[in-house]
């Protein structure tokens, strides 16, 4: 059995990092049909971990997400597309899962460290964010799933999983699955830098290119990208490494761009090498990432735009979806409590 599981938090729209790092993937696996089932979730309760005091912002970007899904070409018939809140069973995973992590287990992991530095928690760090790695865990394990698509940041996280699914095996009976990541294709894909040269694209951050920008703000935010700073003029050599306009080009340029927009190249090394020894200037190169932009989103944004048209049809659509998550998910808790001796009165 092949069961995928992936999501994301409602706290804002989905940006170009959320596509390349795994919703363009999750597409491809759906329309392969090389999985025998695909579970896509909206995390708002793990939204609300860091949120607790700002609901209708996470409330508010369910449909928003959502739209996103569906616009990317997540299919509702083909994978199970549900709201993370309304699976009551992954809360009682995550307590009896809680028992088999330290303190000092979580405060290792790579990825809460850094996602508490980036919020500026310091002491003050909410449990249910700091505990977050094991609500993950029992996101995954409650549907088996064994093909989780991620970014290369939130490989930490797999993996802590993967443990508490040893642990749990290994005290009580042969339930859970251990999951694999499944990582981006393009090694550019796994992180994309923010459009200010920072190491992530963050919504908190607010240096993104989302998937609903319209077409004069993706042109406004591509030409005010940082790129090299040294490269002041047209004839000096310039530095394509940590260069976000280049990062983004590797990521999304393919031949037939260059032949549609740029066909002095023929393809992405060619603009690569003449940037490097010198004479090709940074507006040309930004021209030319627009328009691969524009031609990748413009199909996505006008889609989403038409599906906005009745949110109650996708709100329909997550209800039915989270209803089927929760038979699968409490099917999961059922054979967790009987391996755990807990399930009293069967």
């Amino acid at each position: 059995m092949k069961i995928v599981l992936t999501g994301d938090r409602p706290t804002g729209r989905l940006h170009l990092g959320h596509y390349v790092g795994s919703l363009k993937r999750r597409v491809e696996i759906q329309e392969k049909g090389a999985s025998d089932a695909i579970y896509v979730m909206i995390a708002d309760a793990q939204a609300l971990t860091d949120n607790a005091d700002n609901v209708d912002k996470v409330r508010t970007n369910i449909g928003e997400v959502a739209l996103d899904y569906f616009a990317c070409g997540i299919n509702p018939l083909k994978s199970t597309v549900f709201i993370q809140s309304q699976i009551p069973e992954l809360c009682e995973l995550s307590f009896y899962y809680m028992n088999l992590v330290t303190v000092s287990r979580l405060q290792r992991n790579p990825t809460v460290k850094n996602e508490i530095k980036l919020r500026g928690f310091k002491q003050s760090v909410p449990v249910g964010f700091f505990t977050y790695p094991i609500s993950q865990a029992a996101d995954i394990t409650a549907f088996k799933a064994n093909i989780v698509p991620v970014g290369e940041d939130q490989l930490p996280m797999i993996e802590q999983t993967r443990e508490i699914v040893r642990t749990f095996n290994a005290t009580y009976r042969e339930v859970l699955v251990e999951p694999n990541a499944l990582l981006p294709e393009n090694e550019t894909c796994a992180r994309l830098p923010g459009i200010d040269g920072s190491a992530k694209m963050s919504k908190s951050l607010g240096n993104c290119i989302y998937l609903s920008d319209t077409s004069n703000d993706i042109a406004k935010k591509v030409k005010s990208m940082f790129t090299d700073p040294t490269h002041l003029r047209l004839e000096d050599a310039g530095h394509t490494e940590n260069n976000p306009v280049f990062i983004y080009l590797g990521a999304f340029a393919k031949d037939e761009h260059f032949k549609a927009f740029l066909p002095e190249y023929q393809n992405f090394g060619e603009l690569k090498a003449h940037y490097e020894r010198g004479g090709l200037g940074d507006v040309k190169v930004k021209k030319l990432l627009n328009d691969i932009l524009q031609a990748e989103l413009k199909p996505i944004r006008e889609k989403r735009e038409e599906l906005a048209k009745d949110m109650t049809h996708i709100f329909e659509i997550l209800k039915k979806g989270s209803e089927s998550a929760r038979e699968v998910a409490a099917q999961t808790l059922s054979e967790v409590k009987t391996a755990m001796g807990i399930n009293y009165f069967k």
